[in-house]
């Protein structure tokens, strides 16, 4: 794809071609603003070579959009170039100067919309048909060269002085036939343009639609009405072309040839009446002598004007006279319908729409015409006052309201970023206590997970403690009941041997006493046997009743030792397990801290980073509305120079041969100046008459002070403006970081609150767990002592006795605490869980 031409440069020869090589400010003079639209202004212009009275269109490519408004510029050009036809505006030639292209066309005195303004009541109907069949003859010229208008409306229908029908603008217009792109004005779109760009193309019938609506506001008869149905017809195949219409019995049916020429006549004449009306109004109002006389002075020169008739509503405005200063906004598009006042149509070139490429200079007698037509200082127009000012007005609110436009559609993008950063940071923030709740969680979880398994490992230890408590009271007593068993066994043999020792001697002894008979021997031996069996087995009685009350004390002894040992384990284990939740507790609020650490330097760095954005907005559009300030006031100054400039160079060199038409002149500026409600008035004819020189007035300087005067007014109060709005956006900016402030140090507050609570209520069931286990193993301390007293021992002396230690014993921590005669949580402090 060829690369695009940089807007306005003419290195390529088919587009310097386009434009004519001269400086059209030294071309044309006396030029007059007639009228605005979306691409810049019309102005009516006399062309000093060929004195002939021309219509300037000025297109500015700067700004928005260059590349394509260029394409534009060269796009009418090219196909103005390529028209020719009575029915067609006359192209003259274009100027590049400043980045703006001056499009010259014939001139011509208005459009169908501001006849119908001026009178505020429909045409007649032959009328109408002579100008829909001078509009149907330049169509079908259009549509013959496959061409397409697509924007045909009154607002783009213009007459000339000779009453010649003439089509305008084609900004709007298609080179192509068929077409299939989404162009012109809504009302007047033909259903098959709307439906273009989904059901395919359209050719030139969409002119005949289009004109159909242009007719439907205008009054009818049957057969007019016939005429505006058979151009609405909503098939394209059945509509007919523009062509056959000219053979319409409503185009073709007799009439005056002279019919568009009265209409003309008419309507100047009341557009005089209504400026006239205007003039007497403000003049009654202001009631000036000075105005009255200077009228008095003039009214010898109204009578050629009332008789000419063709003259009745020409004027001799200063182009200053009927500009309304820029407000420092670029052109906006200005819609635009049959009862319009506004010149311009949508694309505005009511007077600048052109018709072929004809450069050939005029004929000798057409510019004697036209110069007869229009006089030598004077302009023609059925346009009154009110239209242009109004629509000048119009422009001027347009022009402000692109400006607001801009500036709320910049607010709208402010906005817009301001909220998606919001909103960004709204989703970081959400995203990242996410992530410190699930990060917390986890710890919790984790923290759930190891106290369960150290609570089951401390379980386990009390279970298999018990376990070695019960085998070492059974090895215990395997010990003593092995023990007492050799004792019974040697206190056994030690019998047997003194009952032999005994029997040997008791025989012996009953051997030497034969006096005793045998029989009474047998029966003391007996005896003494029976004896010492009664002796031994009380002493066998005796031994096995020892036996067992030692083995009972020993086994109550080793039992309380035990148990004693068993609560010191018990405390060694609660003591780990608080000391382990003390541990997690205190992990768990250090994360905590740690995460409003995180939260707070995440939330301070958001606020900075859209305070950032809100600076650089604030920064962003009061260097916007600035530059648009500046702007506005260099065009100012440059309009009014331009109109200083413009007014000295008007001023006529041979005053005494044209003093006729300066006492004219200044009479009809003096007329518009009024009806405008204007604050100048003009000079006296003597004091325009001493003027040789070409220099500022006095009344020029004083104009150019109190624009300086007013410019830097406005100047500075956009300036103080802005300064209150920053010293209002730093003063939010500081309310918003001090609330950010006390939010974190609430925030904080409460965590640290919540943290002290947690710490007391952990503290709080650290000490009741001791005291419930304290008083527990009291309590299991106390029966055990309580049954052993029962039994008949003494506690006192089991106490003592279960300090000793066994050979089997395992040793145990050092610290293990005695819980024997501990009454109270004190033996157990909380520090030592």
């Amino acid at each position: 794809m060829p690369a695009v031409a940089r807007p306005g440069s003419l290195k390529d020869p088919e587009i310097a071609e386009l434009f004519e090589k001269n400086d059209p400010e030294k071309i044309f003079e006396d030029l007059r603003e007639i009228g605005h639209g979306s691409f810049g202004a019309v102005y009516y212009a006399r062309c000093l070579v060929t004195k002939e009275i021309v219509a300037i269109k000025k297109m500015s490519y700067l700004g928005k959009q260059t590349v394509e408004k260029w394409q534009d510029i060269l796009k009418e050009i090219r196909f103005l170039r390529q028209l020719n036809h009575p029915n067609t505006i006359e192209y003259k030639g274009c100027y590049l100067r400043d980045h703006t292209a001056w499009l010259v066309m014939e001139y011509c005195l208005g459009s169908a919309s501001d006849i119908i303004e001026v009178h505020k009541r429909p045409l007649k109907e032959e009328e109408i048909a002579a100008i829909c069949e001078g509009v149907l003859r330049g169509l079908h010229y259009l549509h013959s060269l496959g061409r397409i208008h697509r924007d045909v409306k009154a607002g783009n229908i213009l007459l000339t002085e000779n009453g010649t029908v003439k089509l305008a603008d084609f900004g709007s217009a298609s080179i192509k036939c068929p077409a299939n792109s989404f162009v012109g004005t809504p009302y007047w779109m033909a259903p098959e343009v709307i439906l273009a760009m989904d059901e395919g193309q359209y050719d030139g019938k969409v002119d005949v639609w289009s004109l159909g609506i242009t007719c439907i506001e205008l009054d009818w008869t049957d057969v007019f009405r016939h005429f505006v149905e058979v151009c609405l017809t909503k098939s394209p195949i059945e509509r007919p072309t523009s062509g056959k219409l000219l053979s319409h019995q409503f185009v073709t049916r007799p009439r005056s040839p002279q019919v568009l020429i009265d209409l003309i006549q008419r309507t100047k004449a009341a557009v005089r009446e209504l400026d006239n009306l205007n003039y007497r109004k403000m003049k009654k109002i202001l009631m000036i002598d000075a105005c009255e006389t200077e009228s008095t002075v003039g009214d010898a020169d109204d009578t050629p004007d009332e008789q000419t008739g063709g003259d009745s509503s020409k004027s001799n405005s200063i182009t200053s006279e009927h500009s309304i200063h820029s407000m420092g906004v670029s052109a906006s598009s200005q819609s635009s319908s049959t009862n319009s006042l506004p010149l311009p149509n949508a694309d505005g070139n009511d007077y600048s729409s052109g018709s072929v490429r004809n450069r050939h200079k005029v004929s000798a007698g057409g510019v004697t015409a036209n110069l007869l037509e229009h006089g030598a200082n004077n302009f023609a127009t059925i346009r009154t006052t009110s239209i242009v000012t109004k629509q000048q007005k119009e422009h001027m609110q347009e022009e402000m309201h692109e400006q607001m436009s801009g500036y709320k559609r910049m607010r709208r993008e402010h906005q817009g970023a301001l909220v998606k950063l919001e909103e960004r940071c709204k989703m970081e923030m959400e995203s990242h206590k996410q992530l410190l709740d699930k990060e917390y969680e986890t710890l919790l979880q984790q923290f759930s997970k190891d106290l369960e398994k150290l609570q089951l490992r401390h379980l386990q230890e009390l279970e298999r403690k018990l376990k070695q408590n019960q085998n070492a009271e059974k090895k215990l007593n395997k010990e003593i009941t092995s023990r007492q068993e050799a004792d019974r066994k040697a206190l056994e043999a030690q019998q047997k041997r003194e009952y032999k020792a005994y029997k040997e001697r008791w025989k012996k002894e009953l051997s030497q006493d034969e006096v005793t008979p045998k029989r009474q021997r047998d029966a003391t031996l007996q005896s003494q046997k029976d004896n010492l069996r009664q002796m031994e087995a009380q002493e066998e009685q005796r031994l096995a009743r020892g036996q067992r009350e030692y083995l009972d004390l020993e086994i109550r002894k080793f039992r309380r030792k035990k148990l004693l040992i068993f609560h010191s384990l018990e405390q060694e284990l609660l003591r780990e397990e608080l000391n382990k939740r003390q541990q997690q507790l205190e992990q768990a609020h250090a994360m905590l801290l740690r995460h409003h650490e995180k939260t707070q330097e995440l939330e301070y760095r958001q606020q900075r980073a859209v305070h950032a954005l809100r600076e650089d907005q604030v920064h962003r559009q009061h260097s916007t509305e600035l530059s648009n300030q500046q702007d506005y006031m260099q065009r100012a100054e440059r309009d009014l120079r331009k109109k200083h400039a413009l007014e000295l160079k008007q001023q006529p060199k041979s005053l005494k041969d044209e003093q006729k038409a300066v006492i004219k002149k200044l009479k009809e500026e003096q007329r518009r100046k009024l009806a405008l409600l204007g604050d100048q008035y003009e000079q006296s004819i003597a004091e325009m008459l001493q003027k040789q020189s070409i220099r500022l007035d006095e009344s020029q300087e004083v104009e150019c002070h109190n624009l300086k005067e007013r410019l830097n007014y406005e100047l500075e109060i956009l300036m103080a403006y802005q300064s209150k709005n920053k010293m209002q956006a730093e003063a939010q900016r500081n309310r918003e970081r001090r609330e950010l402030e006390d939010r974190v140090s609430v925030r904080r507050a409460l965590l640290e609150q919540k943290m002290e609570l947690e710490t007391q209520e952990f503290l709080r069931e650290r000490s009741e767990r001791i005291r419930l286990l304290h008083e527990r193993q009291e309590r299991e301390l106390q029966q055990f002592d309580e049954e052993s007293a029962r039994i008949g021992f003494s506690a006192l002396a089991i106490a003592e006795a279960s300090k000793e230690s066994y050979p089997d014993d395992e040793s145990l921590s050092g610290s293990m605490l005695s819980l024997a005669h501990s009454n109270s949580s004190t033996s157990f402090p909380p520090n030592s869980l």
